[in-house]
């Protein structure tokens, strides 16, 4: 079923517990209820460090992210895919805060973009539809939605059929 429904899903994975330090992004475009591109990459974060904590979230190291792009590097990639779209996160406070201060890490200008400041959040649209607890994980096993998580790609792409879910049934 199409549905008029157009949106940019987004992951971040961090190095530390500075929301400047993306370490991998996830973005999935969707056009009129239909997955039409994905963007991964890693990023090499700020001096490329890490947090052990972080990292045994993610499996991310600094060896993986050595020869990576920076954010700034990758900026020109990223911009067409996230300009004037509304954006879709499951935590969107933090994906929104990582992007917004990355973005300013390389004095790059957040206004820019166009962006709501609010963005769409799936944790907090299936916690009102009562799924306790409402993490990343639980939702699509609950959805039955595949999901390497805190895999950037993978995570935006589960959060963008989370979404698609929801609007779908909201429309019925």
């Amino acid at each position: 079923m199409e549905v008029d429904l157009s949106f940019t899903a987004i992951d971040f994975e961090t190095a530390t517990a500075n929301q400047n330090s993306a370490c991998a992004i996830g973005l999935v475009v969707v056009e009129k209820g239909i997955i039409v591109e994905e963007f991964y990459s890693l990023i090499q974060p700020p001096q490329n460090q890490y947090m052990w904590q972080t990292t045994r979230v993610h499996g991310i190291k600094p060896r993986d992210t050595a020869q990576a792009p920076t954010f700034k590097d990758l900026f020109t990639d990223i911009k067409p895919l996230i300009t004037n779209r509304i954006m879709v996160a499951h935590n969107e406070l933090f994906d929104r805060n990582v992007l917004r201060k990355t973005m300013g890490y390389y004095n790059l200008p957040y206004e820019s973009l166009g962006l709501s400041n609010l963005w769409e959040c799936t944790f907090k649209i299936y916690q009102s539809n009562g799924f306790k607890p409402a993490r990343l994980n639980a939702c699509c096993d609950v959805m039955g939605i595949a999901l390497n998580h805190h895999e950037a790609l993978s995570d935006a792409r589960a959060c963008a059929q989370l979404f698609l879910k929801h609007r779908l049934e909201q429309d019925k």
